[in-house]
């Protein structure tokens, strides 16, 4: 005999000697691996998905980042001329002023010159997206919007809580208020 038939022969001779036992045990080593591989399978079903999850929640942060971000940008150039503007103020301030006691001196062409000169100062500046906020007397007192510098007797009833002047004018660059309209009111 060969050496070939002598192995097929010892293994024919064991896999006849085999019990039910052994039979059985190999069954269960064989459930027992395909168990494994369940419970390994099911492991990384869960890494994944908890992958997933961390990858869906950076993405989504990243996402409100960048909206954040160029919102900012936005509201950065749209006030990017702020402090110049506010400077700026006072004198449009002198303006009002100056044509008041111009207009009570009578020199009409003084006036006219004053008049062109503050009308075009205005204009660049709302052009830039100055806005003067209107307030007059009779409107409801808004701490959150107003400024008020002091409190007299309402001269009516129907003044009390109420704006009875307007001392400063207050502005907007685009939707934030920059100066705060100072006012008197009545209590």
């Amino acid at each position: 005999m060969s050496k070939k038939s002598k192995v097929q022969d010892v293994e024919e001779e064991m896999d006849q000697k085999k019990t039910p036992e052994t039979a059985e045990l190999e069954v269960e080593e064989k459930e027992e691996g395909v168990a494994e591989e369940i419970v390994i399978e099911d492991q990384l079903r869960e890494e994944l998905a908890k992958e997933k999850d961390k990858f869906l929640r950076l993405f989504a942060e990243f996402e409100n980042f960048k909206k954040r971000t160029s919102k900012e940008r936005m509201d950065l150039f749209k006030t990017a001329g702020q402090d110049v503007i506010v400077s700026l103020l006072p004198v449009m301030d002198d303006f009002d002023r100056a044509l008041k006691e111009i207009s009570k001196a009578g020199d009409k062409e003084l006036l006219t010159g004053v008049e062109l000169i503050s009308n075009k100062f205005r204009e660049t500046l709302k052009n830039k997206g100055l806005e003067e906020m209107e307030v007059a007397q009779g409107d409801a007192f808004d701490a959150e919007i107003h400024d008020a510098v002091t409190q007299i007797p309402a001269p009516e009833k129907k003044l009390k809580g109420k704006i009875i002047d307007v001392i400063e004018k207050g502005f907007k660059l685009g939707e934030r208020i920059i100066r705060h309209p100072k006012v008197v009111v009545g209590n």
